[in-house]
């Protein structure tokens, strides 16, 4: 029996992946704009998001969520993390009982600091919950080049079925039960692309790019391993492969975001001529909150969020963390 996918979100990846499933599973996606249901219904186009791509004949567009997810045997969350409980609290009266409930937001709650999997436990209880990351940028995935990603659950045999959901192609799809871990590798990942892309937008050069996504690694791990992930898990696709891809790709939104703020804009520019969100401005001050609940150094995170919320410049940032002492290369700084 085919499971019938629900998706909300109408952005590039959410788009991406109902794509895909749509390929093995029927599959409607909600988009909140009318022009893009369109557009899909009509021209199996997202041409906001996506420009240029054609997407699955099958895959259904609505406007309506209660339409999208009444009948779904899976439902997947493609929406970004600061609209995610809303739109699940919207979407709640019309979901079925006991169906798995899929993340692929990449980005932690501000005020709560929960992750996403926390809020539809606490949202949805007795749904299982999952989480879909890796190094996966939506463009490349719809161009047909292959790509490889991670769904977490602790139960593995919901896993194993929903690997079968997700994968297609050239498009594969492993499996973890370190959802801890693969989640917070997805969000943590974002402010160190922050970082990544100041040091470009400056002018500095791979070696100054290689140290920042070294030494990021190290402090989304030590954060990682706090909260209760597992070290393999950020030497994994979710952590070093998803951090790699999005400091080092011209495609990645959070590098972008801080390419622009290394050239000297300001964030308030960056934003307002940006029609997707960036996770990673206003994640990073959920990571310092966290750094400090759980006594952890995070010199790098602690740079990203003085420039994006204190009116620091790149060049604070960068004095800022030469001239903190090197020590030996397993401890902080």
């Amino acid at each position: 029996m085919k499971l019938k996918v629900g998706l909300l979100g109408g952005g590039s990846w959410g788009t991406t992946v109902a794509s895909i499933t749509a390929r093995k599973s029927p599959t409607i996606m909600w988009a909140r704009n009318p022009a893009t249901v369109a557009d899909i219904n009509d021209n199996h186009r997202n041409e906001k998001y996506l420009p240029g791509a054609n997407l699955t004949p099958s895959l259904k567009a609505t406007s309506s969520i209660e339409e999208a997810v009444k009948e779904a045997d899976v439902l997947v969350m493609g929406v970004p993390a600061q609209s995610f409980r809303h739109v699940l609290e919207t979407a709640k009266p019309f979901i079925r009982p006991w169906i798995p409930i899929v993340s692929l937001s990449k980005g932690l709650e501000k005020g709560t600091k929960m992750r996403m999997t926390e809020i539809i436990e606490s949202v949805m209880p007795g749904h299982p919950a999952g989480v879909l990351t890796g190094p996966n940028l939506a463009r490349e995935i719809m161009a047909g080049q292959a790509a490889a990603s991670v769904i977490a659950m602790v139960d593995d045999t919901i896993a194993v079925a929903l690997q079968k959901v997700f994968s297609s192609g050239l498009f594969r799809v492993y499996t973890n039960e370190d959802v801890v871990g693969c989640e917070l590798g997805g969000a943590l990942k974002n402010v160190i692309a922050i970082a990544a892309g100041m040091g470009d937008g400056a002018g500095a050069g791979d070696n100054t790019r290689a140290a920042v996504i070294t030494r990021g690694l190290a402090e989304l791990s030590r954060l990682g391993v706090a909260m209760g992930g597992q070290p393999a898990t950020f030497a994994g696709l979710a952590g070093m492969g998803d951090l790699v891809a999005t400091c080092i790709s011209p495609l990645s939104r959070n590098r972008h975001v801080g390419m622009q703020l290394g050239k000297g804009r300001s964030l308030n520019e960056i934003i307002e001529e940006m029609s997707m969100v960036a996770e990673g401005v206003k994640t990073c001050g959920v990571v310092m909150e966290l750094a400090e609940q759980y006594g952890i150094d995070m010199p790098i995170t602690a740079e990203v969020f003085k420039v994006v919320n204190q009116g620091n410049t790149v060049g604070d940032a960068f004095r800022g963390l030469l001239r903190r002492a090197s020590g030996s290369e397993a401890e902080p700084g």
